[in-house]
C-alpha cells in the first residue's frame, strides 16, 4: 500500500474534482460516471448503475458465492457545485490533502477500490457506493439493506473519527418538518385581521428544542426556517426543519410521539409535521466482534493500538446495523473537517487505511 500511494492520491484527486453535491442529479450521475471508470480500471470489472428515482448508485459483486462481505460508501457530498473555486484539490509540503469531499468520503471510496485490488477482488465481497448519503439515503436505503443481507460484515468506509479512531456506535437520527398555516393580511393597515404562521414557527421552534435530553445524549435541534413573503404581509405560511439524534430506540420514539403531539399556540393557525426516524441508532453491540479482530490485526500492520470513538453522527452503517448485520464503520481516511473549510485528509495515514481494511476482508472471508 505505500508503494500505491501515488495511485491513490492520484484517484481521489479525480474524485475530488468532479464536484458531486446530492441535490444535483446531474451532478451526481457526472461523478458516477466518474466512480465507475476508475473502478473499472483498478478493480477490472464495470459496476452495475443502479438510478433510482433519478439518483445513481453503483454496485460491484465480485465472485458467485454466497455475499459474506459490504463495503459501503457514498460518492455525494454536501458541498456545492462551484466549491472547487474557492476549495481546490490540493495537497501541501506538510502532507495535508484538501478538496471539497475529500474527507468525507471520497478518499475511503479510493481506498476500497485500492485494497480489493491488492485482494484481488475475492469472491463474496460486494461494493456498494450510493449517491444520497447526505441526505439520509431515502432512494438507496433498500439498496443498502438488500446487500447487507445475509454478510456477516458489513464495513463502512466513512472517515475515521479524532485520532483515527474507528467508529463502533453511532446515534440514530429523526428527521422533520414542522409547517404552520395562517393567514395574510397587511401587517400596517391591518395586522389584526392576520394569522401569524412567523409567531407560530416561533412558539413550536421553543416547543421542539425543549425535547433534548441531555442525561440520555438526546438533542433535537430546529434547523433551517422559512416563512412569509414580503416585509409588509403577515406571513401566511411557514416551515422549519428538524433534526433529531438519540443513542436509543426508545428515545427516537418518545421524540416521534412528541412531534406528531406539537399543538397550534396562536389562535387561528394550523400545524402539521412530516418526517419521522430516518436511520436507527447504531449500538456497540453491532461493532464489538468486528473491533476486536481490526484491533488485533492493526498491529502486525504498523498501526499500534487502534482506538475506537462512539459518534453522534449517523451513517450507512446505521441501516446494516439496525439489520443485525456486524458493522464496522470510520475505516476510511484520517483528517478532518467534515462540511466544513478545514476539511482535510493526512496522506501519510492512507497507505495504513488500505492495509487494514485489506486484511480485515481477508480476515473475516477466511473465519
Amino acid at each position: 500500500m505505500e508503494a500505491a500511494l501515488p495511485a491513490i492520491v492520484e484517484d481521489i484527486a479525480a474524485l475530488v474534482r468532479t464536484e458531486s453535491p446530492t441535490d444535483d442529479l446531474e451532478a451526481v450521475a457526472r461523478s458516477a460516471d466518474v466512480v465507475a471508470g476508475l473502478g473499472e480500471r483498478r478493480l477490472g470489472a464495470a459496476p452495475e448503475r443502479i438510478t433510482v428515482d433519478g439518483c445513481s448508485h453503483l454496485r460491484w459483486d465480485f465472485g458467485s458465492g454466497p455475499r459474506s462481505v459490504l463495503l459501503l460508501a457514498h460518492h455525494d457530498t454536501v458541498w456545492p457545485l462551484g466549491s472547487l473555486d474557492t476549495h481546490p484539490f490540493s495537497v501541501s509540503e506538510n502532507g495535508i490533502l484538501r478538496g471539497p469531499g475529500c474527507f468525507d468520503m471520497k478518499s475511503g471510496l479510493v481506498l476500497a477500490f485500492h485494497a480489493l485490488a491488492a485482494l484481488g477482488t475475492p469472491d463474496g465481497v460486494t461494493l456498494l457506493v450510493t449517491g444520497d448519503e447526505e441526505i439520509g439515503s431515502p432512494t438507496s436505503r433498500a439498496l443498502i439493506e438488500s446487500a447487507a443481507a445475509g454478510c456477516r460484515a458489513a464495513l463502512v468506509l466513512e472517515a475515521a473519527a479524532d485520532g483515527g479512531a474507528l467508529k463502533t456506535a453511532r446515534k440514530g437520527t429523526s428527521l422533520y418538518t414542522v409547517t404552520a398555516n395562517g393567514k395574510a393580511a397587511h401587517s400596517g393597515l391591518e395586522p389584526e385581521r392576520g394569522v401569524n404562521a412567523t409567531v407560530e414557527l416561533a412558539h413550536q421552534i421553543q416547543a421542539v428544542a425543549a425535547l433534548s435530553s441531555p442525561d440520555t445524549g438526546t438533542t433535537v435541534t430546529p434547523t433551517r426556517l422559512s416563512a412569509g413573503t414580503t416585509i409588509n404581509t403577515v406571513p401566511a405560511s411557514g416551515s422549519f426543519t428538524v433534526d433529531g439524534r438519540m443513542w436509543s430506540v426508545s428515545e427516537q420514539e418518545r421524540v416521534d410521539a412528541a412531534m406528531r403531539a406539537l399543538q397550534p399556540a396562536v389562535p387561528g393557525a394550523s400545524l402539521s409535521v412530516a418526517g419521522g426516524p430516518n436511520r436507527p441508532p447504531f449500538p456497540a453491540s453491532a461493532s464489538a466482534g468486528l473491533f476486536a479482530r481490526a484491533r488485533a490485526l492493526a498491529p502486525a500492520l504498523g498501526l499500534g493500538t487502534l482506538p475506537e470513538a462512539a459518534v453522534g453522527g449517523a451513517s450507512d452503517g446505521n441501516f446494516t446495523a439496525g439489520t443485525g448485520v456486524p458493522t464496522l464503520d470510520g475505516l476510511g481516511a484520517v483528517g478532518g473537517g467534515a462540511h466544513a473549510d478545514s476539511e482535510h485528509v493526512v496522506v501519510a495515514e492512507l497507505p495504513g487505511r488500505a492495509a487494514l481494511l485489506a486484511a480485515l476482508v481477508t480476515d473475516v472471508l477466511r473465519n
